[in-house]
């Protein structure tokens, strides 16, 4: 449950939003919020798929089961989506 709340809580700062934001975002409190990112709670199913959403990663990731985050390329052609690719390569060090 702790990697939960500290992806969520990553993620949300990561888009400098306030909690109370991504509560609205939701339609839940912000006291739900802050529960999952204190570890007190854990989002319902359905709250874990429209956080996925939201931050375009996947439960599994926001679960722990993975590692890998995912991009979100919806709506580039496929020449953007391998320049994005060689670059996370690039990052990797795998050049």
């Amino acid at each position: 449950m702790k990697m939960t709340s500290e992806r969520i809580k990553a993620l949300r700062e990561a888009r400098g939003w306030t909690q109370a934001e991504l509560a609205r975002r939701l339609s839940i409190t912000r006291n739900g919020v802050n529960s999952w990112e204190q570890g007190l709670s854990m989002p319902s199913p359905a709250c874990l798929v429209d956080l996925a959403k939201l931050f375009s990663v996947s439960t599994d990731y926001l679960l722990g089961v993975e590692r890998l985050e995912t991009v979100n390329v919806t709506g580039l052609n496929e020449e953007d989506i391998a320049l994005l690719a060689q670059l996370a390569d690039r990052l990797r060090g795998n050049h």
